[in-house]
């Protein structure tokens, strides 16, 4: 198997090519006006969602074209789905529908900070259903990189379909970008998660995660960053992400501290996609990778003070503005 792609070497193999994100994409479903708890609502506004769907809205809004590869269920939810795809400019020729008692992901979510309620319904969810044969339809060597989140690890066949795709990337000498992303109630176990998730980063060119995440990699809560150093010493790009303290990188040799872009947030939803999506964006013009990491800082900050995940991705140029008048990066905490 090929070896990864050295960090220095992305961002020239990044451009010009479509990014190829795998996974979940969804409806959300908020509890309109701001600030309504779900069981008071009395409407809601419907918008795309599923963290896989987020990455892709995030690249596309500044300026990288993506394509996703999914399952979404054959009714009224998935054709929604389908359209807003369609609306957000993100290529779907590989969003397959599937038929039967298969459902697509479905959240009903508050904007709100404290105590913000997100009820997930993931039952027979339609990305799940996803198989090799979907990850090996589209041209690997054509795109920019593959994006993978944890998610679709939690079950069969799409764990055995992601993993075979990190394998098509790496064949076709495509960096691999994995964002850890654990959602506990999608796993057995914590110790199936640890065991799963570690054998992607350990194939993965570029992983992101936050402190938990890394914490179940090392499946020792207070180990998360040997973890990350551990990936990164193999070879990996690793973003070490711990809220408010800020992140810690770790790129080949070089380490790099960074703070975060405080904002009034509306709701903690988001952020990790809209981080994600702003760092790709970012590595593939040619920014160098504490540059990138603080790009996707602020396009973190920026959503989570707006309605909505995938509607509330910036543009490059909303972006831009909010880097040249916001105050930051706050100074990182060790």
């Amino acid at each position: 198997m090929p070896a990864p792609t050295p960090a220095r070497n992305w961002p020239a193999t990044f451009g010009g090519r479509p990014f190829l994100v795998i996974g979940r994409a969804g409806m959300d479903l908020y509890a309109d006006p701001p600030g309504t708890r779900i069981e008071a609502a009395q409407r809601y506004t419907a918008c795309l969602g599923g963290s896989s769907a987020n990455i892709a809205a995030a690249l596309v809004r500044q300026g990288c074209a993506a394509a996703l590869v999914t399952r979404v269920s054959d009714d009224a939810v998935g054709r929604f789905v389908l359209a807003e795809l369609d609306r957000y400019g993100i290529g779907r020729t590989h969003v397959r529908p599937i038929g039967g008692e298969a459902r697509n992901s479905l959240a009903v979510v508050e904007t709100r900070l404290e105590g913000c309620q997100s009820v997930i319904y993931r039952n027979g969810a339609a990305d799940f259903g996803m198989d090799r044969a979907d990850v090996a339809a589209p041209d690997h060597a054509a795109h920019a990189a593959l994006v993978a989140t944890g998610t679709l690890l939690a079950s069969e066949p799409s764990r055995g379909a992601t993993l075979h795709a990190f394998a098509l990337a790496r064949a076709a000498r495509r960096p691999v970008v994995f964002d850890i992303d654990y959602r506990p109630y999608s796993w057995a176990s914590a110790a199936e998660a640890a065991t799963v998730c570690a054998e992607a980063a350990a194939l993965a060119d570029i992983v992101v995660g936050n402190d938990v995440e890394f914490g179940v990699l090392a499946q020792d809560a207070a180990r998360g960053l040997d973890a990350a150093r551990a990936l990164a010493e193999a070879g990996a790009l690793v973003v070490y992400k711990r809220g408010e303290r800020g992140a810690v990188t770790f790129d080949g040799g070089a380490l790099h501290r960074t703070g975060i872009y405080r904002t009034e947030a509306l709701k903690p939803t988001g952020a990790g996609d809209a981080f994600l999506g702003g760092l790709l964006a970012a590595l593939a013009s040619g920014a160098a990778t504490r540059t990138a990491v603080l790009r996707g800082s602020a396009t973190a900050a920026m959503v989570v003070a707006r309605v909505g995940c995938a509607p509330a991705m910036p543009t490059t140029a909303e972006l831009d503005a909010f880097l040249a008048e916001h105050p930051g990066p706050t100074d990182p905490e060790d």
